[in-house]
């Protein structure tokens, strides 16, 4: 009888353990729970992907604004720039570039120094001289490496080359853009007061067209342009250029307010990393250089002939032959030195540039990595 009872009661607790399994089993599946162990083996990767984990997320970094002042208005000069923001480099880097236009009444220097730009473009000498007026600004990378100015005659002239500028009436724009001519005089014992008559000059070339000046200042990639479109052949012209002579200084820069950088300077070599690489494709492509300048000439003022004509130009300054291609946005320490010594030597500043403290390539080494 004991046997029979004992074996009655290992019934019954065999059948509660049945039902207490069948009951956990149903409750797991009711409440979805049955993959929750799986969850954890993998880490909680099934967790994180719920809503509610989404939603705890660190929103996207907002992009850094950065404001460039150009030294002129929209053209190919500044192409690479446009490209750079048109083919979405900038946004690549998390920035967020406003481009301001320039014009005759825009100093680019005084647009940085007083805040309402970061970044500017300009020549050389005219951030020499606001250096010497004490405005906190350094260059942090040369874009041309050539100067672009000559003094363009007509074959007619009999000006074969600069000793023939004598008794000659040589014309330049002034406010700045004088000095590799006052240069060049100077190297050939020309007197700009007494051997020749040194005259302003317009911002079109309807004096030299006109027959009202000998020689006249003209950049490569726009004012000469403009005399072959008038009509007159490049066989027809004199040409004396200023990096020929040994008289060149450098032009398109871009700098920075020394305060800004300081506290940017990720963000700049974000800037200039972007900005070379618009110069790249702007080189590789004039075609859509060209596009994205005709999209904010003016219109009327400019025809997009010209302007492929102008970006064809430029690329020679950006990347002259035989220029090693990585050093694109150094600055040469001989060039801005010979820049600096003209500079000095014509009055451009009062005292020797501290050439060591006046550019950088730091920014430039920093957008190569």
């Amino acid at each position: 009888m004991k046997r029979k009872k004992s074996k009655f009661r290992g019934g019954l607790l065999l059948a509660a353990l049945v039902m207490v399994f069948s009951l956990l089993a149903g409750c797991g599946n009711n409440n979805n729970n049955a993959g929750a162990p799986v969850a954890e083996a993998n880490g909680g990767a099934e967790a994180s992907a719920s809503p509610d984990a989404a939603a705890t997320e660190a929103p996207a970094a907002e992009p850094v604004k950065v404001k460039l002042q150009l030294k002129w208005v929209p053209q190919a000069q500044f192409a690479g720039y446009f490209l750079a923001k048109d083919k979405g480099y900038y946004a690549d880097e998390g920035l967020d570039v406003e481009i301001l236009p320039g014009g005759p009444d825009i100093v680019p220097e005084q647009q940085v120094a007083g805040g309402s730009a970061d970044i500017g473009v300009d020549w050389v000498a005219s951030l020499l001289t606001s250096q010497e007026q004490e405005m906190p600004l350094v260059q942090i990378a040369q874009i041309f490496q050539k100067s672009g100015l000559v003094l363009v005659s007509k074959k007619d002239a009999g000006i074969n080359g600069p000793a023939d500028l004598k008794g000659k009436k040589v014309g330049n724009w002034m406010g700045g853009n004088e000095f590799e001519i006052l240069a060049l005089f100077d190297k050939y014992k020309l007197d700009s007061n007494k051997d020749l008559n040194f005259t302003k000059q317009g911002f079109t070339m309807d004096q030299f067209l006109g027959g009202e000046i000998d020689a006249a200042s003209a950049m490569t990639y726009n004012e000469y342009q403009v005399v072959l479109e008038s009509g007159i052949k490049a066989e027809d012209l004199n040409v004396i250029d200023m990096n020929d002579e040994g008289v060149a200084m450098l032009e398109d820069n871009l700098f920075a307010n020394k305060e800004w950088l300081e506290a940017n300077k990720e963000t700049a070599a974000k800037f200039v990393r972007a900005s070379l690489k618009g110069w790249k494709d702007a080189i590789a492509d004039p075609e859509a250089a060209v596009d994205s300048v005709m999209k904010l000439a003016e219109e009327g003022s400019t025809t997009r002939e010209h302007q492929l004509t102008m970006m064809t130009e430029v690329a020679k300054l950006i990347q002259p032959e035989g220029f090693d291609v990585s050093k694109l946005g150094y600055t040469d320490a001989a060039a801005f030195q010979q820049t600096a010594d003209i500079a000095l030597k014509f009055g451009v500043i009062k005292t020797a540039s501290k050439v060591d403290e006046a550019y950088t390539n730091e920014i430039v080494e920093m957008a190569s990595k």
